[in-house]
């Protein structure tokens, strides 16, 4: 997946999540759980989403797997009341090996991270038993537009160019054709792929995007310089800040 792994602060990005979890909600209702099945939880973050996997599951477990070190420690430290029921590792999703297959995948607020979705989406197949469905959203072609041109533009700031410059992509906002066209190619039954469109206006901008849409772009920072990129970034924004998501929504199963 590129450079070098960078952390999450975990913590804060579990107090932001709200718009994250209400649309994973939405997606989860498509899962149609019976209650008694093995679920995972591709890109568990914080563990907000997979506690609410554990409950639709009451006779069955759940395993989340995280790219992020401190995601999963803040989820193993929140979820140790669901004893066995949880496991949790650190993992990247393109390289996902299980000892028994699933029932289900759900994945929420993720894909979009991973930059190879063709060896992704062939992980998450042979993770699955025949049969099992997939249910995903993430981020799509045109999401955030215009967060990501005041990105670029601030990037290019004498200021920071020096630190910035090189960067690798850190996002795969994909469409829907080339989307299905990798289900396919990955073996799946594509049931659908379409794009939703969403706006969050978050309360606080300023920690909402260090710890969610930032992270990247501020680890290459040195400290004292860090602000000051939020700052700019936001400046080239209307106030109250306002980000126009587009949701990349894929319903698929793997052939029985």
């Amino acid at each position: 997946m590129g450079e070098r792994t960078v952390d999450w602060d975990a913590a804060a990005y579990d107090r932001v999540a709200d718009p994250q979890e209400a649309w994973g909600r939405e997606v989860m209702g498509r899962l149609g759980l019976a209650g008694d099945e093995t679920v995972l939880d591709a890109g568990c973050g914080s563990g907000r989403l997979t506690r609410l996997l554990a409950e639709r599951v009451p006779r069955g477990r759940v395993i989340g797997v995280d790219a992020s070190e401190s995601m999963v420690e803040y989820a193993r430290s929140n979820l140790a009341d669901l004893g066995d029921r949880i496991e949790l590792r650190v993992g990247d999703l393109t390289e996902l090996e299980l000892a028994e297959p699933v029932d289900a995948v759900f994945s929420n607020a993720t894909f979009h991270w991973i930059l190879d979705h063709e060896r992704l989406f062939g992980r998450l197949f042979a993770g699955l038993r025949p049969g099992g469905r997939l249910e995903a959203q993430c981020g799509g072609e045109g999401n955030v537009a215009e967060w990501k041109r005041a990105i670029e533009a601030a990037e290019g700031d004498e200021r920071f160019a020096p630190h910035l410059r090189g960067m690798p992509a850190s996002y795969n906002f994909a469409s829907v054709d080339e989307t299905r066209r990798r289900l396919e190619r990955s073996g799946f039954d594509v049931e659908r792929v379409w794009l939703e469109n969403k706006r969050y206006a978050p309360p606080d901008a300023r920690e909402f995007v260090r710890s969610v849409g930032l992270t990247k772009h501020l680890a290459r920072l040195p400290e004292r310089l860090r602000d000051a990129f939020v700052d700019a970034v936001l400046g080239k924004m209307a106030r109250p800040l306002t980000l126009e998501y587009v949701r990349l929504n894929i319903s698929a199963r793997k052939p029985a």
